[in-house]
């Protein structure tokens, strides 16, 4: 997983950034070609940049982090698979006659640990993503879901899930095929498992789709991402009828992982790299690994009972609120 230096695509708000450490590159290029010393002046243009960075990143409003959490460069569950396991090997098939690539999972090494790892996967262009739908699952990828789970607990390997999706499948097709009944059948059967579940939030966590794969014993997340329960352009259509009020729709449903971090929904955030993780996606991947070592340092000193009830307990006071 490697970072291009080129940058192709540019949302809005980078660009001011994006034009000035171009402006330093090209400074120091022509510097190095005439043979001159402008090293103090690129000091104060890269001072200027650092603080330029901080400004925005730390500024975004809930719709701008749903753009980062969108972006086609952001690092997908497969990137960070690569990328911070050992011996990894990808696993096919719900054994009912279908894989779907939305989902993807298979067994690994994590630090030298046995560990199940899975999560939903988006293309990196419109080929990729119509061949991945979109990372939207459908039935059968939440049935490997759990069969891959199933095999993670009748071995005593942790799990740990990675949440990118803007939602489950939801065609007619996928109906037919049992949607709500294959991600709530999920739901249950994660509160049971004796092994330690991890769930990560990398990009887009959306509603029912999220939540097939989320029921674990730490929820940690990207502080770029976004996990709500209907994207917001759906539920400015529904309430508002039209799509355009997206982003109000967005600070209002609490997406971001600050938000969520004080309503008690996640355990841990995760900082990005200054620019993003689509930016420093290896920079990206060490953070998260980090995060997943030490998460699971901690669950093994529990015992299984220990984790399911409080599992249990952390999921059933979700949602209470003080009037």
């Amino acid at each position: 997983m490697s970072t291009p230096k080129s940058r192709p695509f540019l949302l809005d708000f980078e660009k001011p950034l994006c034009e000035l450490e171009a402006r330093i590159d090209q400074i120091r290029e022509l510097a190095q070609e005439n043979n001159v010393d402008v090293s103090e002046q690129i000091r104060e243009l890269e001072a200027k940049a650092d603080q330029l960075r901080t400004e925005i990143f730390s500024t975004l409003t809930p719709s701008q982090r749903l753009q980062l959490a969108r972006h086609p460069r952001r690092p997908s569950t497969l990137d960070y698979i690569q990328a911070i396991s050992e011996e990894w090997f990808e696993l096919h098939g719900d054994r009912g006659g279908s894989d779907d690539p939305a989902l993807v999972g298979g067994v690994a090494r994590l630090d030298g640990i046995p560990v199940v790892m899975l999560g939903h996967q988006k293309g990196r262009d419109t080929k990729d993503n119509v061949a991945r739908n979109f990372g939207m699952a459908s039935p059968g990828g939440y049935r490997k879901a759990l069969r891959l789970m199933e095999h993670a607990n009748q071995f005593r390997m942790p799990i740990l899930t990675f949440i990118d999706t803007p939602g489950a499948w939801a065609g007619v097709e996928a109906e037919e095929l049992g949607q709500g009944e294959a991600i709530a059948y999920n739901l249950r059967e994660m509160f049971k498992f004796d092994v330690p579940i991890l769930c990560t939030v990398i990009g887009e966590g959306g509603s029912g789709g999220a939540l097939g794969i989320g029921v674990g014993d730490r929820i940690l997340m990207f502080e770029h991402a976004v996990y709500t329960v209907a994207t917001p352009e759906a539920c400015a259509a529904i309430l508002w009828k039209d799509a355009a009020k997206g982003p109000q729709a967005a600070s209002a449903l609490k997406i971001t992982a600050r938000d969520l971090k004080e309503l008690g929904i996640l355990d841990q955030i995760l900082p990005e790299p200054s620019n993003g993780a689509h930016a420093d996606p290896l920079g990206a991947a060490a953070i998260l690994k980090n995060a997943l070592i030490s998460n699971l340092e901690e669950l093994f000193g529990l015992s299984p009972e220990q984790r399911r009830e409080q599992r249990y307990l952390k999921f059933r006071q979700m949602g209470k609120f003080l009037g």
